[in-house]
C-alpha cells in the first residue's frame, strides 16, 4: 500500500518535491493584494495536506464527489432557498447552471422535470422576443442565452418549440448597434457579453444572417487590450469572462485572425496560477474556480485557430495549459463537503461556481472532443465528466442535436424594419 501511495503522490503535481517553491514571494514589499494571495495559498496548502493524509486510506484520491453534487443540483431544480431571492432576475441562469452541471455529471433528468422546466422557461419568454430572467421580466441577452441553452439541454421537441425563432431574431437585431456591438437590453450600453450571447443563440437556433454581424468582428477586435485579453468594451481592462465572450464570438463568425492570437495566448497562460493550479480572472487578482472555464475554455478555441494557421506545430495530445494542475485545483480545493463547488477554500457553494468549475474540469480532462480524442483524468477514473463544447458550453450531444434540429427548419425572414435599414 505504501508503494501505491507513493506512486499516486508522484502523479499529483501538488505533492511533488519541488512544489512548494511555487509559493508567492512578496520580495519584502507587503501590499493588500500580496497578503490576500498568501492567505489563499495557505488555505490551498491545508487542502493539499488533507489529500496527502487521505492517500493512506484511498490511494485513488482526489475523488469527484459525484453523488453529493448531483443531490445538491437536483434539489435546486425543485426548491431554492430564500437566500437566493436576490437571484430572481437570474432564474433562467439557475436552470442552465443546474441542468448543464447535471449533464456534465452524466446524470439523467426525469421526463417530469423536463416538462416542468420547459413550462417555466416558456413563461420567461418575452412577447416581443428573447427571454427575461424570470416570468414577466424584460428581455435581456444574458438570460436569453441561458434559457436557449437550458432548452437545448432538455433535448425534447417541446423544449425546442418554446423558442419563437422569428421574434428572437427580431430581438437580436434590435439589440444590435450600428457599430456592430450589442446592448444587453433596451436602453443599456454595449457589452462584449451581449455579442457572444446574441451570436451563440443565433447559431444554435439557425437564425444567423449577415445583417446580424456587420461590423461586429471589428468592434470585438477593438476590445483586445495591450495585455492580450479582452475588456467588456474598447479601452477596458482585460478580464477572463469578457475574453471568452470576445474570442468565442470571433470563432462563431470565423474571424479569429482579426486579433493578435499570440498576445491572447501569452495573456492566458499567465493567468494560470503557479501554486494553486487554477486561473485568475485578471492580473494581480486571486484564483477563482469559475475561470476554470472562462479562461480554460478558450484554449481549445485557440488550439483550433492556430492549427488553421500555416506553419503552426501544436501538440496532438494536450491543450496549451497545465490540464492536470487545473484538475487538482478543482478536485482538491473546490468541492464543498456536502455537495456543490466553490470559488476557493473558505467560500460557500453555489450553482454558478458548480457549473463553471465542472465545465473547466471537463475541458481539462478532454482533448479534442473527448471520447474520440485524448482523455487525461487525475485521481479515480470515475472522475471523468462528459465533454463540453467549448463554444456554447453545452455537452456535445446537446449542442449537436440542437444544431441538427434547428437546421431542419427554415431561417426566419428578416423583419421588414431591418430590410429597409442601411446597416
Amino acid at each position: 500500500m505504501d508503494d501505491l501511495c507513493e506512486e499516486f503522490c508522484s502523479r499529483l503535481r501538488c505533492l511533488s518535491p519541488n512544489f512548494q517553491a511555487e509559493r508567492y514571494q512578496d520580495d519584502n514589499f507587503e501590499t493588500f493584494t500580496s497578503v490576500e494571495q498568501i492567505e489563499v495559498e495557505s488555505s490551498v496548502e491545508k487542502c493539499i495536506q488533507v489529500i496527502k493524509n487521505l492517500l493512506d486510506v484511498d490511494p485513488k484520491c482526489p475523488t469527484l464527489q459525484r453523488e453529493k453534487h448531483v443531490q445538491f443540483l437536483k434539489k435546486g431544480l425543485i426548491h431554492l432557498p430564500a437566500s437566493l431571492e436576490v437571484l430572481d432576475a437570474s432564474r433562467t441562469w439557475l436552470c442552465y447552471w443546474i441542468l448543464h452541471s447535471i449533464q456534465l455529471l452524466d446524470e439523467p433528468v426525469t421526463e417530469e422535470t423536463k416538462f416542468h422546466v420547459t413550462k417555466f422557461l416558456q413563461k420567461c419568454q418575452h412577447p416581443d422576443g428573447g427571454f427575461g430572467g424570470g416570468p414577466g421580466q424584460e428581455a435581456h441577452l444574458a438570460p436569453t442565452y441561458a434559457a436557449v441553452n437550458a432548452l437545448c439541454i432538455l433535448r425534447t421537441t417541446e423544449a425546442y418549440n418554446v423558442i419563437d425563432r422569428e421574434k428572437l431574431l427580431n430581438f437580436l437585431l434590435r439589440m444590435r448597434k450600428p457599430d456592430g456591438s450589442f446592448v444587453m437590453h433596451e436602453g443599456s450600453e454595449s457589452d462584449i457579453r451581449g455579442v457572444y450571447c446574441a451570436l451563440s443563440v443565433a447559431k444554435l437556433t439557425n437564425i444567423w444572417c449577415p445583417e446580424l454581424i456587420k461590423g461586429t468582428a471589428h468592434w470585438v477586435s477593438r476590445c483586445q487590450t495591450y495585455e492580450g485579453g479582452f475588456g467588456g468594451v474598447p479601452d477596458m481592462e482585460a478580464h477572463g469572462g469578457y475574453t471568452f465572450c470576445g474570442f468565442a464570438s470571433l470563432v462563431l463568425m470565423g474571424q479569429e485572425n482579426v486579433i493578435n492570437i499570440n498576445n491572447l495566448l501569452r495573456w492566458l497562460v499567465h493567468k494560470q496560477m503557479k501554486y494553486e493550479g487554477g486561473f485568475q480572472g485578471r492580473t494581480n487578482k486571486l484564483v477563482d474556480s469559475c475561470y476554470s472555464f472562462w479562461q480554460g475554455g478558450i484554449f481549445p478555441l485557440i488550439h483550433r485557430a492556430l492549427c488553421l494557421t500555416e506553419h503552426q506545430t501544436l501538440s496532438s495530445e494536450n491543450w496549451l495549459f497545465n490540464q492536470e494542475a487545473l484538475q487538482e485545483y478543482i478536485l482538491i480545493n473546490c468541492q464543498f463537503p456536502h455537495g456543490g463547488l466553490i470559488d476557493k477554500p473558505g467560500k460557500n457553494k453555489d450553482y454558478y461556481h458548480t457549473c463553471y468549475s465542472l465545465s473547466g474540469l471537463s475541458v481539462a480532462q478532454h482533448f479534442a472532443s473527448g471520447h474520440i480524442g485524448k482523455i487525461k483524468v487525475i485521481g479515480d477514473e470515475d472522475n471523468e465528466l462528459c465533454p463540453t463544447h467549448p463554444v456554447y458550453n453545452l455537452c456535445f450531444q446537446s449542442a449537436l442535436q440542437a444544431i441538427q434540429h434547428f437546421k431542419s427548419l427554415p431561417v426566419p425572414d428578416l423583419p421588414e424594419k431591418f430590410k429597409n435599414e442601411t446597416l
